[in-house]
């Protein structure tokens, strides 16, 4: 049986590198990692152990190995080259929803061929690209609109993006950092710290993962306004600022994420048309702005901590061996 490197979460707040056998039989395909994204805010609430004893299994990645809390290999942004498989699939570069590990096998069926114009290191982001897409269609944003999205993160800057490109569409990314100004303007957007906020928005779409967060978004929403919580929060309990003008003002807050598309188009969109879209949306060479670090594989016990912790972290891109 072929082994292989790969990274676990053993306790909280503790991971190493741990040899891990696989196979690959029939309809599989091996693949040697190029690249993996690390998803910050996920990855941190595995990382401590904060995914509740409720959403185990719904949190389960696809290719996940391990039990929550712990241990757990954990993961969702692997792309690489297959080193074994269908003709058609052989030596071609792909997308895999698998955690951080060296090589790996997976159902030929999930290795997603990169487009001709995507460049394999921005393709790490196609997760991330999914949940956004999914985002805005729950927002039903629309031409014209005026949105705010609260918290710059990467999910929150690339629903900023699809929001952008919507004809007439005034769109603010929101978020207590200053610096993500040129990340906004990076990606066409404007720009508020909270307390700059704008006001009477149709869409608003929170993604901040904190009280503080929600109570902006809330406050931003116009008359009938829809406010999206793309947050997720783990086990924490948050409080939700119902007071005030929230039912004069019939705002109406809508729960959004990506393993459940909206009603209105859950029947069209299977999962591989949704990634295959992801992918084609990643052409766009300004998307690289949300690449804020890359790491060794070997070195990223020792740095995955601080990656996490780091609230400058974007989507921090692991390299393997072949990228080299």
């Amino acid at each position: 049986m072929p082994v292989s490197e790969a990274l676990w979460v053993v306790a909280p707040a503790i991971c190493r590198l741990e040899t891990t056998g696989y196979e690959v039989p029939a309809g599989y395909v091996e693949i040697e990692t190029v690249w993996s994204g690390i998803s910050r805010g996920t990855e941190a609430l595995v990382f401590r152990g904060d995914v509740p004893a409720s959403e185990w299994q719904t949190m389960r990645c696809p290719l996940q190995e391990g039990t929550f809390p712990f241990p757990v290999k954990y993961g969702y942004a692997a792309v690489g080259v297959v080193t074994e498989g269908p003709a058609h699939l052989a030596g071609r570069d792909v997308f895999v929803l698998h955690p951080h590990q060296a090589r790996f096998s997976a159902p030929a069926s999930m290795a997603m061929p990169l487009p001709e114009n995507m460049p394999p290191p921005r393709a790490v982001l196609a997760a991330n690209m999914e949940t956004a897409l999914n985002i805005v269609w729950d927002a039903d944003a629309a031409p014209g609109d005026r949105i705010a999205i609260i918290g710059a993160g990467v999910v929150g800057a690339l629903s900023g993006w699809l929001c952008a490109q919507l004809p007439g569409a005034e769109v603010t990314l929101v978020d207590t950092n200053a610096n993500r100004a040129g990340l906004a303007a990076a990606l066409g957007c404007g720009f508020a710290l909270p307390e700059e906020c704008p006001e009477d928005c149709d869409i608003v779409i929170h993604a901040s993962a904190s009280s503080a967060g929600l109570a902006t978004a809330l406050a931003a929403a116009g008359m009938e306004g829809t406010i999206v919580e793309a947050s997720w929060y783990g086990n924490r309990d948050v409080a939700v600022p119902l007071g005030g003008a929230f039912h004069s003002r019939r705002l109406r807050i809508v729960s959004s994420q990506v393993g459940q598309v909206s009603a209105g188009r859950r029947v069209r969109w299977p999962h591989r048309r949704r990634l295959e879209k992801a992918l084609s949306l990643l052409a766009d060479p300004r998307l690289d702005v949300l690449i804020s670090g890359e790491t060794e594989f070997s070195a990223l016990p020792s740095r995955y901590a601080a990656i996490l912790a780091d609230p400058e972290t974007l989507c921090h891109r692991v390299r393997y061996g072949r990228s080299a």
